[in-house]
Parts: C-alpha cells; sequence; structure tokens
C-alpha cells in the first residue's frame, strides 16, 4: 500500500453499526415524548404475591406476568431455593457437560420424566434456548421444518441456526398444513413444529387433526407447551394431553418461567435415541447451567403441579369471568371465547392502545401491551395473563378498570 492509498483509507469514517436502528430510537421517543410510562421498561420495585406488586409506589394488581399458577410465591418453593442456596452456593460457574450438573438438575430432569409420564428430559437454561437447541439440532440440512406463520420467535430462530429447509404453514390451518407436506419430497427428514397455546391471542391450536396430518406424511412432530403446561389436560400437561394425542408427539418443548414459576427450559420425549441430544446440543453444551437453588424450586414445583386440580379449576373459572366480562362491554378479543388463561383486547392503533395501557396503570392494574412485530401487522393489543391466585374479587375489580378505561379512550361505547 503506497502512501497516498494508506492515507485515504485512514480518512475514510468507519460506518456505525447502530445507525439502522435509528427508526427504531425514533418511534419510541416520539411515544414517550407523548407524556406516557415506557410500556417496555416497567420497574417492579416490590412483588407483594403472585397477584400484587408495587410499580412507581402503587399498589397494583399484575395481569401480565404468565405465573399462571401463582407458584412463585409458594412456601415449599421458596424453602426448597433457599436450601439449595445454602448448599450448593449461588451458581455453578460451568455447563452441564463439565462441572454444571448438580444434585438438582438431576432432580428437575427426574420431576419432568415424573410430571409428563415419559423416559427423557432436558433441562436448558431458558424456554428460549430449548425451542433454539432443540429445532436446530434435530432437523438438518436436506431435511425439512414446517411451522406455523405465527410461531414464537424462539421457533423461528431455532430454524435459522439450523441448516434445514423451512416451510410455513397458514395460522392453525389443517389443509394448508396437509397441502404444504404433501409437497415435500418422499424419504426425507421432516419435523412439524406446533404450539399448544400461542401467546398473542391466546389461541388454541387443533393438534389432533394437525398431528394426525403430520403422521400421515411420515413427519415427527414437535409441540411447545410454554402456555399450557400446568392446566390443560387431565395432568396439567397440556393441550396434546388435552385433545389426546400424546402417544403421537415426539417431543414436547416447555418453560419454568410461566406456570413453574423460576426461568428455565426443557424438552421431554420417549424416543429411545432421545439422550444423544446431549452430545450434538450446541445451547445445551456451550452455556452455563442453572443455578442450583433455580433448577430447586423448578423441581418441587412441577410435582406439586402433579396435584393442582383445584388450581387449575380456579384459573378457567377467572378466564372465563374476565372473558365473558369483557365481552359483555363490548371489547374486541382475540378469540370468541375463552380457549386459553391468555385474553387479548384488540386496539384500534398503537395511539389508542397506549392510552388505555396508561389509564390500567394509572389506576392499578398491569398488563402487557403488543404492537408489531410481536403482532401481525397493523394490529395493536393488551394481552392479559391471568393467574390462579387471582381471587373472584380482583377479576371484578380488574373488569371495573378496563370498563373505566375503555370509555375514556373510546374502545368501548
Amino acid at each position: 500500500m503506497n502512501t497516498i492509498t494508506a492515507i485515504a483509507t485512514a480518512d475514510i469514517a468507519p460506518r456505525d453499526l447502530m445507525s439502522k436502528f435509528d427508526p427504531i430510537i425514533a418511534e419510541r421517543q416520539a411515544l414517550l415524548d407523548t407524556g406516557v410510562t415506557d410500556p417496555f421498561a416497567i420497574v417492579m420495585d416490590e412483588v407483594k404475591s403472585p397477584t400484587v406488586a408495587i410499580i412507581k409506589g402503587k399498589e397494583t394488581i399484575l395481569l401480565g406476568t404468565y405465573n399462571y399458577m401463582g407458584m412463585t410465591f409458594d412456601p415449599d418453593v421458596i424453602q426448597a431455593g433457599k436450601d439449595a442456596l445454602d448448599t450448593f452456593g449461588s451458581g455453578t460457574n460451568g455447563s452441564r457437560m463439565l462441572n454444571g450438573t448438580f444434585r438438582d438438575h438431576m432432580d428437575v430432569e427426574a420431576a419432568l420424566r415424573e410430571f409428563y409420564g415419559m423416559s427423557g428430559a432436558i433441562v436448558f437454561s431458558t424456554g428460549y434456548m430449548a425451542n433454539l437447541g432443540m429445532i436446530s439440532t434435530l432437523v438438518g440440512k436436506g431435511e425439512y421444518i414446517i411451522l406455523d406463520a405465527d410461531s414464537h420467535a424462539s421457533i423461528y430462530d431455532g430454524c435459522q441456526q439450523g441448516n434445514a429447509e423451512i416451510v410455513r404453514f397458514r395460522h392453525n390451518s389443517v389443509e394448508d398444513l396437509d397441502k404444504r407436506l404433501g409437497r415435500l419430497p418422499e424419504g426425507v427428514g421432516k419435523l412439524v413444529v406446533l404450539e399448544g397455546v400461542y401467546s398473542m391471542l391466546g389461541d388454541v391450536a387443533p393438534l389432533k387433526e394437525m398431528v394426525a396430518v403430520a403422521k400421515k406424511h411420515g413427519a415427527m412432530v414437535l409441540s411447545d407447551e410454554a402456555h399450557s403446561m400446568g392446566f390443560f389436560g387431565a395432568h396439567g400437561r397440556g393441550v396434546y394431553e388435552a385433545q389426546g394425542c400424546e402417544d403421537d408427539v415426539d417431543f414436547i418443548i416447555g418453560t419454568f418461567s410461566k406456570s413453574v414459576g423460576t426461568v428455565g427450559g426443557f424438552c421431554v420425549s420417549n424416543h429411545p435415541k432421545f439422550e444423544a441430544i446431549r452430545l450434538a446440543c450446541r445451547p445445551y453444551i456451550f452455556t452455563a447451567s442453572l443455578p442450583p437453588s433455580v433448577v430447586a424450586t423448578a423441581a418441587t414445583s412441577i410435582r406439586k403441579l402433579m396435584f393442582a386440580d383445584n388450581k387449575r379449576a380456579h384459573l378457567w373459572e377467572n378466564a372465563r369471568q374476565l372473558h365473558s366480562g369483557l365481552t359483555a362491554m363490548g371489547f374486541k378479543l382475540g378469540t370468541p371465547t375463552p380457549q386459553s388463561a391468555i385474553i387479548a383486547i384488540i386496539l384500534n392503533d398503537q395511539e389508542q392502545a397506549v392510552a388505555m395501557w396508561q389509564a390500567l396503570l394509572d389506576n392499578g392494574l398491569y398488563v402487557n401491551m403488543a404492537r408489531p412485530p410481536a403482532t401481525p401487522a397493523g394490529t395493536f393489543l393488551l394481552r392479559c395473563s391471568l393467574c390462579a391466585e387471582h381471587t373472584t374479587e380482583q377479576v371484578t375489580r380488574i373488569l371495573a378498570l378496563f370498563e373505566a378505561a375503555g370509555r375514556a379512550v373510546g374502545a368501548i361505547g
């Protein structure tokens, strides 16, 4: 390189890799300039129970936490975590493949095998990592992943991390799934990825029909039951149990961060070669394992969920009460009936959604606000996640707050 070239090269300013985010920054600032609280940066100063927290100094009902079964304050669950913290310390300092497998990691996998009645269980650091790891490991080059177009981001990221061909079908369409599977070559590996409950609208997949179609075309099936574990089915195993297709789903993905009440992810399966996943799955091999206090709380919670029939029944009562009350007021909801513990209220635009979210928060109710790209283009909604610990009186109060806020912003007459 001559001197002139070197000087010219030195004068070239480096491209700012952060500049691509300027539209997002501007949109967020425009939202904050209206004077609203940032919906995506809520700080809980104190959490008093599964259903109540202190936010900005105000006691607030929690209706957006995915704490479906209310296990976060269960005395036995908390004590298990304290005991493990005292016995094993605060962390593992290693992956499961090295020094990161403690007694309680083995115990939580045993609890999962008991809960699901399956022979194999593998725990990941998060539910996101469970999807990322399982999907990218199971399906490789020359094979096919067939997934619902509305699948969770972790499912899409699992597809992108692998080398398989990706085929999408219309949301919850058995007919479109059948058609797209029929176009694929015979004799190649195929994995159909489904979700029991979809997290934005709270709608339930027709798993029984979809699993039957997958098997007809020689595909294996993975079902993500993150939003149904604990309260769907006779044993709380999920939608696949409730719809009677337990014998035909090959892999079940789940998370500890919802009904179990802590953090972590897992996959269970009856496949005789399932343990080989531990030797091939990069998101399992190359990440630190969960702290012992976390897996101890998870194991205790899972075993208690086996006998949580009363909690399950009350959660469904809450869902019916909230859904019917909002419907009677004239709100547009994501599902015509209460299909799950998620109830979505669809608003006209972002301005109305933010205004209503702010009005609810100001009066002591926290819900989630969702917008594209988390929702379909042009869809703005408030998402409610009910808990088995919400009392009937709390749900009645929630309905009163929704009515007042809905009338104030023109969402209902």
